[in-house]
């Protein structure tokens, strides 16, 4: 399952990962990132929640690979990621290498509350 929401106000992009999500799905998730984005100018931050997902299939890579380079071209300026248990990492640092600008700031936390205190810095 996922759930993407925006928020004009605060210049955010939220993305929340629950469950297991497989490659389908994940085709959907990254049209509706793209929705979103169309909400939001350039300099928005994105923030990723994966503190409820069980699993996510390799599958999804190539989906999430589209989904970042929507961002990186939508103009993101800080990625910040809730990553609990790295063994559910499908490689979004690496993807990062290759997909985001180099000059976005990307941060890993284990709790959504430190993401939101990097938000608010």
């Amino acid at each position: 399952m996922y759930k993407v929401e925006s928020d004009k106000s605060r210049n955010l992009l939220r993305i929340s990962f629950s469950q297991r999500v497989d490659p389908d799905e994940m085709k959907v998730c990254v049209e509706k990132v793209k929705a979103h984005l169309t909400k939001l100018p350039p300099g928005f931050r994105l923030l990723t929640d994966l503190s409820a997902l069980e699993s996510m299939d390799v599958g999804c890579v190539p989906h999430l690979e589209d989904s970042m380079d929507a961002c990186n071209q939508s103009g993101v300026s800080k990625v910040v990621r809730v990553i609990p248990d790295p063994k559910k990492d499908i490689g979004f640092k690496i993807l990062s290498i290759f997909h985001y600008r180099r000059r976005i700031k990307i941060v890993t936390c284990e709790t959504l509350a430190e993401a939101m205190k990097i938000l608010d810095e």
